[in-house]
């Protein structure tokens, strides 16, 4: 199904909103605001579009359409050309114990209505927001979430429910060095706290802090061993390149998985690992199992494209991300929706995809989100290079950890300044983390400078490891390694 777009209903959510009263609206928010999301991305990159080519829209006007419109951090390990792919375990199963958020939010409200002073609800209620944003693509609930949050700390100070959303809350804006504080927090007060757990462990590894985080995800599998915990768990093991103990934590997992909501998010866990790894049937089966158990798993949804796209079913993968950014269009899916239209020659719409990625970043800030990770991956492939070229270097300032040494690597490379970039690249790989993006982009640098020798083994490696990482970066590998052969 081609991605659809509503241009003509409203966006009447300010950003700024308050926490609602209990029992409005957001059961039936929820009906149309994919619809809603979409066509407001669409209407923001076609004025970003009218600016550029007349200068005729003022800033003021463009930042009135983002304070209106839907963003949220993206969840995702980096991969690919700038794709962002669903999959790294921050959030996980809901905050509401199985109830779904579209039902648990109003039911939440309800109760708040007629026990107001219920701390315990009002951190549930900012978690449960969060939660929505992370799903939904929504920032205007993140100052609903804070604001309910800083209601369960007015009426009980200290109170570890509502640290710990407190530092959810940050992680989703990607302030992870404030995650990690308020998780912090939160342990001293109640050490046993889940989420606070959790979020300490993601702030951790989104600072490049792997040892810390190893120590971190030992600590909490010890206090609260579960799902939330062993997701976590595995994808810091994946990291230091312990690929086999990263699945037979998730299987293990698995096993002990009964809520569809939990099968479907460690099956799409087991997917991503398989992909990763080059093993895109045992992906499909994965993928195939969590929609199964939740056939509205959107991550599931795309990955299994991704798998199809690596396997030759080029038809299926188009379908399933158009499906999915339909839904959630978010620069994940966007991406490789746009790389796939670009491989089959379909060049305009490969363009429209890129233009919404640029759009989706400028709404993303106005909801609080620090997005130059994202910026840099998409734009050095897609878009502005100095820009990329920028964003990386904020976002290495920021937290140096692989995902951005790849991104200034490339994006340095893009700009022509390969020894530079070189130093960047190979710290991407020092963790022992298997990544075939990174190894094509090593290896594309080292052939800049001169050290085909390096090259060569590198984007063989990518290509052995996972040689359908990207439609066009595979291809790239592929053709260099070619040169470089006739080249000897």
């Amino acid at each position: 199904m081609a991605p659809h777009s509503n241009d003509s209903e409203p966006v009447s959510e300010p950003a700024e909103a308050p926490v609602p009263p209990p029992g409005t609206g957001d059961a039936e928010a929820g009906v149309t605001g994919a619809g809603r999301r979409l066509a407001a991305v669409r209407r923001f990159a076609a004025a970003g579009r009218r600016w550029r080519g007349s200068r005729s829209v003022g800033c003021a006007a463009l930042l009135a359409v983002a304070l209106t419109a839907g963003a949220v951090a993206i969840d995702g390990v980096r991969e690919g050309r700038g794709v962002v792919a669903a999959g790294v375990p921050r959030g996980g199963p809901g905050v509401l114990n199985g109830v779904g958020l579209d039902a648990g939010v109003p039911a939440l409200q309800a109760r708040l209505r007629s026990q107001p002073r219920d701390f315990g609800g009002w951190a549930t209620l900012g978690l449960a927001y969060v939660e929505q944003a992370r799903t939904d693509g929504d920032p205007s609930r993140y100052p609903r979430a804070e604001k309910a949050l800083k209601r369960s700390l007015d009426l009980n100070p200290g109170n570890d429910q509502a640290l710990a959303g407190h530092a959810a809350l940050a992680a989703a804006r990607h302030d992870f060095a404030d995650a990690l504080a308020y998780a912090d927090r939160a342990l001293r007060s109640n050490p046993y706290n889940e989420r606070a757990l959790c979020s300490r462990i993601d702030a951790l590894v989104e600072l490049g802090r792997y040892d810390d985080a190893a120590r971190a995800a030992d600590t909490a599998d010890t206090r609260r061993p579960g799902i939330p915990v062993f997701t976590r768990y595995a994808y810091v093991r994946e990291l230091r390149g312990e690929v086999d103990t990263a699945r037979r934590v998730l299987e293990q997992a698995l096993a002990g998985a009964s809520a569809p909501a939990d099968v479907a998010y460690v099956a799409t866990q087991l997917g991503r690992l398989a992909w990763s790894q080059g093993d895109h049937p045992a992906a499909l089966g994965h993928y195939a199992r969590a929609l199964a158990a939740d056939d509205t798993h959107l991550p599931a949804l795309e990955g299994r494209a991704r798998a199809k796209a690596a396997s030759g079913d080029e038809a299926g993968a188009v379908r399933d991300l158009e499906g999915v950014v339909a839904r959630s269009p978010l620069p994940g899916p966007l991406v490789a929706l746009g790389e796939l239209y670009e491989a089959r020659g379909e060049k305009a719409k490969a363009r429209e995809q890129y233009t919404l990625v640029d759009a989706w970043t400028a709404l993303a800030r106005s909801g609080g989100v620090n997005v130059d990770l994202d910026t840099a991956l998409a734009a050095a492939d897609h878009g502005d290079k100095d820009a990329a070229l920028r964003a990386a270097r904020a976002e290495w300032d920021r937290r140096p950890t692989v995902h951005t040494a790849d991104a200034l690597a490339w994006a340095l490379h893009v700009s022509g300044r390969d020894a530079e970039a070189l130093p960047y690249a190979r710290r991407a790989t020092a963790t022992g983390y298997r990544n075939a993006a990174f190894l094509h982009h090593l290896g594309v640098i080292e052939r800049a400078v001169g050290r085909d020798g390096d090259a060569r083994r590198h984007l063989t490696a990518a290509l052995e490891l996972n040689p359908g990482f990207s439609p066009l970066g595979a291809r790239e590998a592929r053709t260099a390694l070619k040169d470089l052969e006739t080249a000897r």
